[in-house]
């Protein structure tokens, strides 16, 4: 591989190596290897797992009221062959594959290459530097990934947004009050304040505790990004509950 092809690729990348070779070998599909210059598989098997590690780690530490169910639900979607192969698209990473004509002669480089390509470069940037050029690599890339995933699967749990936007604000849970009962006991209805330091930013009713509390979290969102000069994009119907 040329020098100015690996160059243009570290410059994709926005990293640069110490040792340009890595990247070389991260670029080589099986397709092309010589006993002098080796394909990505290693690397790939490595950055396999370094991904792993890295998005396991972001997510445990971002969302601590996550169950180990919606932590693995998350982290299946973004470290799928789908995703790092958009990714590897998005950094135009067919352009500095080196491949041998079989596969070079079709209209696209599949997915599944590009994905493995995307973990190979993982490794090669953790061997180069070590795992936290390698963590800020993967979360640059793939933290809208992240957020897209989150935004699909919690679009109707208000608890769980008001909890991540609170945490990444104001380094605080939010916590919530019952203020009011009525109704025969077989049908009561319950009014819920949710509170942020001690402020109440949310109140609403509900046919139950669960369901006032997903109300006060959807006003309390409502109330909050608009002190912060955010636009709430904020589904009108009620969760699942």
């Amino acid at each position: 591989m040329d020098a100015d092809r690996l160059q243009t690729c570290q410059s994709i990348l926005k990293y640069e190596f110490l040792d340009a070779t890595l990247l070389q070998k991260a670029l080589t599909h099986s397709s092309i290897k010589t006993a002098e210059n080796p394909s990505n598989e290693r690397l790939e098997f490595l950055g396999d797992a370094i991904l792993g590690m890295v998005i396991s780690e972001h997510l445990y530490r971002a969302f601590p009221e996550f169950s180990e169910g919606q932590l693995t639900k998350v982290k299946s979607v973004v470290v799928s062959s789908r995703a790092l192969g958009k990714t590897s698209r998005a950094l135009r990473l067919e352009d500095s594959i080196s491949v041998g004509k079989g596969i070079a002669v079709r209209r696209a480089i599949p997915r599944s290459l590009l994905a493995n390509v995307f973990e190979a470069i993982v490794a090669a940037i953790y061997l180069d530097r070590g795992v936290d050029a390698a963590r800020t690599f993967i979360l640059d890339h793939l933290g809208g990934e992240i957020e897209m995933v989150l935004k699909n699967q919690h679009q109707k749990n208000y608890k769980s947004l008001l909890q991540h936007f609170v945490q990444k604000e104001f380094g605080e849970i939010p916590t919530y009050r019952v203020l009011e009962e009525q109704g025969p006991d077989h049908s009561k209805t319950f009014k819920v304040g949710a509170l942020v330091k001690d402020r109440e930013y949310g109140v609403a009713w509900g046919r139950n505790k669960k369901e006032a509390e997903q109300r006060a979290a959807k006003e309390a969102l409502r109330a909050l990004r608009g002190e912060n000069g955010q636009l709430a994009e904020i589904d009108d119907h009620l969760p699942d509950l």
